[in-house]
């Protein structure tokens, strides 16, 4: 039997040289096996001295005392801990390059408000160099959404190992993205609507003398309205004209696409739950910081939640100072389907294993915060069938570590795997790091 040591070039994929010579892998699908480890299989279960085996792609077998089948190779995991690929549920990822200051480098929204036939999946930049250091903290898929307007379009869900978008597609027109507009008036408040602050774009500056919530109330009509004639060009047989807009959001209808709803207030929310009740929409509510005060209505209209900013501030100066961090511990106990997520502009989105690190200090326990960021996330993003846990049948998108992921001390991922094949986890901030140490002549390490 041949053994091999976990950074043997036999999957190997990329140079490291330059950001350029990050290749993606080769579309081999080899058989191995994982064994020795430690495997957090993502749906709360543990087990020890563990062997997974992956063929063409696919995990054939999880559990301890594996027998490995002759001739197969092995990668020897021993003392180490391997996770499903984590999964960022809603992101800017491939849209946005350089933030809002290099306009050039971003795709990320339309003009106008009503944009429902936005594909994101069509602006995606595989060549981000994000993308790399993604990879290296164990985040192997992302949700890709658009912004701006009232409506903007739909997400879709892709691997982070591709050399265009038509490849990297997981899955196409997931869900429709809604901004709702912002029905508190906050001065100080740390957010607006749904994720822009003051409220929904375009909101300030018009209506002169017209109270804020009066207009987000008007805007909610109108969107009632659109929703409206949407559902009933649905039903239609047939059509004389093609309304591209409708044609877009037939998928809410029949439960084909969900509509994510940016939203951090409660009155914000309430609004999403009436739009279950009238239309029948599979809601998911992104950001919801005051989420944690109607738990059990929103479990009630079974209503999911991607949590946005847990290290910030609360939503309110009335709040507990650590209520963001204590807040999927609320959510679980009522039954709430939940994930996790990290929209920070500064670390760009590769700290979202110690968001769940910190929710699991604040009464989630680990192994239900890492199911937050692994068959969670895939269950809101409708692919939990295929990815999210370590399971039989399942893609082998696996990560191996060193120490405890959910820790930023000891998290020190090692190998990572998508749909079996090793992918590498060279990206430019280690080229830099590898640059000056060489040029200055230093150790590695701190």
């Amino acid at each position: 039997m041949k053994k091999i040591l976990l950074a043997l070039s036999l999957f190997a994929t990329a140079g490291a040289f330059a950001q350029e010579d990050v290749y993606p892998s080769k579309s081999e699908n080899p058989h191995f096996v994982i064994t020795n480890a430690t495997i957090h299989v993502g749906n709360g279960q543990v087990v020890q001295n563990g062997s997974i085996e992956v063929n063409n792609g696919k995990i054939v077998s999880v559990g301890s005392g594996t027998a490995v089948p002759p001739g197969v190779v092995t990668i020897d995991a021993k003392g180490k801990q391997v996770y499903p690929g984590l999964i960022l549920p809603v992101s800017d990822l491939g849209l946005k390059e350089i933030g809002s200051g290099v306009r050039g480098s971003n795709d990320v929204e339309e003009l106008g408000d009503y944009n429902p036939s936005v594909r994101s999946i069509v602006a995606y930049n595989t060549d981000s160099k994000i993308i790399n250091t993604l990879k290296a903290n164990g985040i192997l898929l992302a949700g890709v959404a658009p912004q701006g307007g009232t409506i903007s379009g739909s997400s879709s869900v892709v691997q982070l190992d591709a050399w265009n978008w038509e490849d990297a597609a997981y899955k196409m027109d997931d869900a429709i993205h809604m901004n709702m507009p912002s029905l508190v008036s906050r001065g100080r408040g740390r957010r607006g609507g749904g994720g822009f602050p003051g409220g929904f774009p375009g909101a300030q500056g018009q209506g002169a003398g017209v109270d804020p919530e009066t207009q987000a109330l008007q805007k909610i009509e109108e969107v009632k309205g659109f929703f409206r004639e949407a559902k009933a060009y649905s039903l239609e047989a047939s059509h004389k004209e093609t309304n591209l807009k409708y044609e877009a959001v037939k998928g809410l209808f029949d439960k084909k696409q969900k509509l994510f709803v940016h939203a951090n207030q409660v009155k914000q929310m309430l609004v999403a739950i009436d739009f279950v009740k009238e239309f029948g929409f599979d809601v998911v509510i992104v950001g919801g910081s005051e989420s944690w005060q109607i738990a059990d209505l929103l479990k009630q209209n079974n209503i999911a939640v991607v949590l946005q900013a847990e290290h910030s501030l609360p939503e309110t100066e009335d709040d507990d100072v650590d209520q963001p961090y204590k807040t999927p511990a609320v959510l679980q106990k009522a039954g709430v389907l939940f994930a996790l997520n990290d929209n920070n502009e500064e670390t760009r989105y590769r700290n979202l294993s110690f968001n769940a690190g910190t929710a699991a200090a604040y009464g989630l326990g680990k192994e239900s915060a890492l199911q937050a960021i692994t068959l969670n996330p895939a269950k809101l993003l409708g692919v939990a069938d295929r990815t999210g846990s370590l399971e039989v049948g399942k893609d082998a998108n696996i990560v191996i570590a060193e120490g405890d992921i959910l820790d930023m001390k000891s998290s020190n991922v090692e190998s990572a795997f998508i749909q079996g094949r090793m992918v590498s986890l060279n990206n430019k901030q280690k080229q830099l790091y590898e640059r000056y140490i060489y040029k200055y002549g230093l150790k590695k390490g701190f």
